[in-house]
């Protein structure tokens, strides 16, 4: 295969990742997001609430992790955040995946998209802090504004929104605070079960 062809054939195949559905609904309720809209909303979100990083960054660069780091569900499936058996064995499903996807590209894309993606991964650059931010508050901002719908569903709880959500602040202060008060205000509505 020459590049361009690669360069399609990756195209194709992340057409896939339009069909990995996730446990957030869409705010209509009428359905749950898939993760292909989910990359597209935070990293539109990381554009619009940079400013809001506790460091600056490079927006275009967290902008790109967050485009590229879901693509892995393809083959690994979304684990859901809450689900201790699923992590058992996420980061040898996630590998696989990465090494299969990112290398239908040519070598040198290839490169970059996975080291994009344990950039994100690893969050240890301001930029995979902060994109690991927006990741983690867009779940919230779903199930506030849809009563709760998927905390619900599985039975989450508060201790286990706040531990999840905690790290936002590694990434932006500000937006950790919006998300503390926004799980006091869930928790007031009775839209979350508090456990603390």
């Amino acid at each position: 295969m020459n590049r361009l062809d690669q360069q399609i054939e990756f195209i194709k195949e992340i057409d896939k990742l339009k069909e990995v559905y996730r446990r957030s609904y869409l705010l209509s309720q009428t359905r749950k997001e898939n993760s292909a809209e989910h990359s597209w909303h935070i990293a539109l979100m990381a554009m619009l609430l940079s400013e809001y990083s506790n460091t600056e960054v490079n927006s275009h660069r967290v902008i790109e992790m967050l485009l590229v780091h879901d693509i892995i569900e393809i083959d690994a499936g979304d684990t859901y955040c809450y689900d201790e058996t699923g992590y058992m064995d996420k980061d040898r499903r996630e590998k696989q995946a990465a090494d299969r996807i990112f290398n239908i590209l040519p070598k040198e894309q290839a490169e970059r998209l996975i080291n994009l993606w344990r950039e994100f991964e690893a969050a240890e650059t301001p930029e995979s802090k902060f994109a690991n931010s927006v990741d983690r508050l867009m779940p919230l901002i779903h199930n506030f504004n849809t009563s709760g719908r998927s905390w619900k569903e599985h039975g989450i709880t508060k201790k286990q929104v706040v531990g999840r959500t905690k790290k936002i602040a590694e990434g932006s202060e500000t937006l950790w605070k919006y998300a503390e008060q926004s799980i006091l205000k869930a928790v007031e509505e009775g839209v979350l079960k508090d456990d603390l």
